[in-house]
């Protein structure tokens, strides 16, 4: 194996020694030219040598002296046609590079401001808008509200009015878990959000709050741009929910900014930097069975709901007490419900309720930390993955709170042990 280097779509290179090689290769795979895109892939080539034979914009050897460059060719007999206006003048060295400078200061302009630009994209994740206050005039609006005009039929009969939205305007629609089954991806499934907690943010919280809005597929925090991550949903109706109900949600002290990505997907990070949490920074959710829209009876089950104080927990064990639950959100490290009301079993299989927090901010806190969160059950084979949802219920009535209390308690009386397992 010889000390060559190839990028994948851009050539070969030959090094001095393997190690060169090997230093670059490490150094350099799996980065992107670009933030968000362009990642290079870079692998040793089979050939031993690297033939160049001339210097010039496609190939170049760095070994080559001045004493071994090609001799200068005379000057031409002609002016040519570009300067004169296609009709035939003797040559005039002077001519035309008076006006080669001339175009040349001019095609600089034009590339100092190009390159400004491209600057202003990569530093904001060549995605959609910045926070707010930044380079307003280059943004338009945020997308159009749709009306909430149907309902849903959730699971235990949680949430509230549904989200009918209407089909995309700029290609065709296409089911959700397309995107979950490695077909092509739609354009305008990618979005930016920004404003997340630089400490505590990972890519499953980010997942946990995504999933209730439409399928997950890839998430990418960036590097340079800190609290910030790039979330490729199933299509770009999911996207357009998640921008109308988590755009300007306050988590703890931060204040969350969506936006639609100019990107059309995400390319894989082969090599993903480690958060401060030492999660990666980039993790692939295609197939993920936590995603929620994966079938057309599980997308007629949820309820698409903004942000409220009351949350909907569901597919806990069937005799849950609410120790264990406040005891989930104490592992977590985050503010615990000041409420828990329990549903009426429906089945001896699993549990569902209401729990209410004192802030909108505590209950999305919750949401990112402990949806998905395991609760060991004696009983069961395999232990309960807690779910949850906002609620269409502003509070939790201490009426209805007692009346399920009460409940809970004959049941409880009047059971011999689990009849089934989960």
């Amino acid at each position: 194996m010889g000390p060559k280097l190839v990028g994948a779509v851009t050539g070969r290179s030959h090094f001095e020694s393997i190690e060169s090689a090997t230093r670059a290769k490490e150094a350099l795979h799996g980065c992107d030219i670009y933030s968000g895109c362009c990642t290079l892939k870079i692998e040793f080539a089979k050939p031993e040598r690297l033939n160049v034979f001339k210097n010039d914009q496609d190939s170049w050897d760095y070994t080559l002296t001045e004493d071994s460059l090609p001799v200068q060719r005379s000057a031409p007999l002609l002016q040519s046609p570009q300067y004169t206006g296609g009709r035939p003048q003797p040559y005039n060295a002077s001519s035309c590079l008076a006006q080669t400078t001339a175009r040349s200061v001019s095609e600089d302009s034009c590339s100092q401001h190009s390159c400004e630009q491209t600057q202003n994209d990569m530093e904001f994740g060549s995605g959609g808008p910045p926070p707010p206050g930044v380079m307003k005039d280059r943004h338009g609006p945020p997308p159009p509200h749709h009306p909430r005009d149907g309902r849903g039929y959730g699971p235990e009969g949680y949430g509230g009015e549904g989200f009918v939205p209407p089909p995309p305007m700029h290609h065709p629609p296409m089911p959700p878990q397309n995107q979950l089954q490695g077909g092509p991806p739609q354009q305008g499934a990618v979005m930016m959000v920004y404003g997340l907690d630089p400490q505590t943010a990972n890519a499953d919280r980010l997942f946990n709050l995504c999933c209730l809005y439409g399928n997950v597929v890839r998430i990418k925090f960036l590097k340079t741009k800190e609290g910030t991550a790039m979330v490729q949903m199933g299509d770009g109706v999911s996207v357009e929910r998640c921008v109308q109900n988590l755009n300007n949600v306050t988590v703890g002290e931060y204040t969350l900014t969506l936006a639609f990505s100019k990107q059309a997907y995400l390319s894989e990070v082969m090599n993903p930097y480690p958060l401060p949490d030492k999660s990666p920074s980039f993790k692939d959710y295609v197939g993920n069975k936590n995603n929620r829209f994966l079938t057309p009876a599980s997308i007629h089950k949820n309820r698409i709901q903004p942000p409220s104080k009351v949350l909907h927990f569901f597919n806990t064990p069937p005799d849950v007490s609410e120790e264990q639950l406040l005891q989930v959100f104490a592992d977590y490290d985050v503010a615990p419900p000041h409420t828990i009301s329990k549903f009426p079993l429906k089945s001896e299989r699993s549990s569902s309720g209401l729990m209410e927090f004192t802030t909108i901010s505590q209950s999305v806190m919750a949401i990112m930390a402990c949806n998905h969160a395991t609760i060991q059950h004696p009983g069961a084979k395999f232990p309960f993955v807690m779910k949850l949802c906002f609620s269409s219920s502003r509070q939790i009535s201490q009426k209805g709170q007692q009346q399920n209390k009460n409940q809970e308690q004959n049941r409880q009386a009047q059971k011999n042990g689990l009849d089934d397992e989960y």
